[in-house]
């Protein structure tokens, strides 16, 4: 039995097939970024699935793409972990760039893949191998137009009385505006970019608001001109989008990118079914 994960930071999405690629099971798990959480939250979160943690140990495989895998340090952190945990399975860690190649890009294409969703991240594949030229910081210093990028947009707008007054009294209304509990949830409690993307969910209900345009557009622009452009054929390319963020808003990035003269490519909201594809075939 194989079992093949998409995990991003909010929320990881596993599927079990057999040897003939068909679905054993599906189940789903918080997110499981190596990064932001200790052992034990991963080991907890693991066995708060049943139908991951009864067929633990039938695993042949496992295939994990997630996000905070982009190093071989935590790659090799989580490898162990899972190894421990999945005791007879052989197990293989990547970045979640990879899910999203393989979900999207033909055999041998070369192309531009992002992904768009709590996080994000942007790389070139060149028909056999990935290269990325700036290697990601996380959600305080980069995560250009990722949801929790829009989401603190949403949560600034709020406190320093920018957002118009109707959208407000339904953003008070739709979240808890305590001070005190957005502080505890910032800095104390896990996952503080899950909880600042759960604020984008706002900012898409009203994406055709001149308030939430303006943030669109900028944080787009902002991606084009720091992730995409920094390779030399992006105008030659497919540009291809993962992410529930490039999945919402992909009328808007089409538009920018056109006005770029880039090609938008595929755009999924996750790459699991892909995946499945992919791995019938290895």
């Amino acid at each position: 039995m194989k079992l093949l994960v998409d995990s991003g930071s909010t929320k990881a999405d596993w599927i079990a097939i057999n040897t003939q690629g068909e679905t054993i099971f599906t189940s789903s798990t918080l997110g499981l970024n190596p990064e932001i959480l200790t052992e034990e939250e991963i080991i907890s979160r693991l066995n708060q699935s049943k139908e991951i943690s009864e067929n633990r140990e039938k695993a042949t495989h496992l295939y994990f793409y997630g996000a905070g895998c982009g190093t071989d340090r935590m790659k090799n952190h989580l490898a162990i972990l899972f190894k421990k945990y999945f005791t007879n399975a052989h197990v293989e860690v990547h970045e979640d760039t990879y899910a999203a190649v393989y979900a999207t890009c033909a055999l041998g294409e070369k192309a531009i893949v992002s992904i768009l969703g709590t996080g994000s991240n942007c790389s070139y594949f060149d028909g056999e191998k990935l290269i990325q030229k700036v290697q990601s910081l996380g959600y305080i210093a980069m995560d250009d137009c990722s949801g929790n990028r829009f989401g603190r947009h949403m949560l600034r707008a709020f406190y320093f009385n920018k957002m118009p007054k109707a959208l407000a009294e339904e953003f008070a209304t739709e979240f808890n505006m305590d001070a005190d509990v957005v502080k505890q949830n910032l800095y104390k409690e896990a996952n503080p970019n899950a909880y600042l993307a759960s604020f984008a969910s706002f900012l898409i209900k009203h994406k055709e608001t001149e308030f939430c345009k303006t943030f669109i557009e900028k944080e787009i622009e902002t991606f084009v001109e720091n992730y995409i452009q920094q390779f030399d054929d992006y105008k030659e390319v497919p540009s291809h989008f993962i992410g529930s963020i490039a999945f919402h808003l992909k009328d808007d990035l089409e538009r920018i990118l056109t006005q770029h003269q880039i090609k938008l490519g595929k755009v999924f909201q996750k790459p699991i079914e892909g995946l499945i594809e992919f791995h019938k075939n290895q």
